[in-house]
């Protein structure tokens, strides 16, 4: 499984990266705080027909927010649809954040922060279900 983290807090990052070492996750663990050189790996990946598995994804963040990496993922949306689960993680509590974010057919959950193992495997068992 590899795993895409879009995240610009280095402690979240770290704390992540932790989880899936600990619960022994398979697959890798890709981390950017940069949205921008996410997109740009991931526009590389898709081109390669290797998209990630799954991308976690933080909606605030400086430059670019998560909106406005979904928005720049909607034209590459043909090659990510039931090929790469992306899920919003969050701390934002605005119940107006999870409705937008279930009106994206790109985005596949919403997760508050931080990420727990129950909702890492829970990950995994919806990739491993997908192959």
């Amino acid at each position: 499984m590899h795993t895409l983290l879009i995240e610009d807090d280095a402690t979240a990052v770290f704390l992540t990266k932790r989880l899936f070492h600990h619960e022994g996750m398979p697959g890798e663990l890709t981390a950017f705080l940069s949205p921008v050189a996410a997109l740009n790996f991931i526009r590389e990946q898709v081109a390669a027909g290797t998209p990630p598995d799954v991308i976690l994804l933080d909606l605030n963040m400086p430059v670019l927010n998560g909106w406005d990496v979904l928005a720049a993922l909607e034209p590459l949306k043909e090659h990510l649809l039931d090929r790469c689960l992306v899920y919003v993680l969050t701390s934002s509590l605005a119940t107006g954040d999870m409705t937008r974010a279930e009106a994206i057919p790109l985005v596949t959950g919403f997760i508050h922060k931080p990420l727990d193992r129950n909702e890492l495997h829970a990950i995994l068992a919806q990739v491993q279900e997908k192959r």
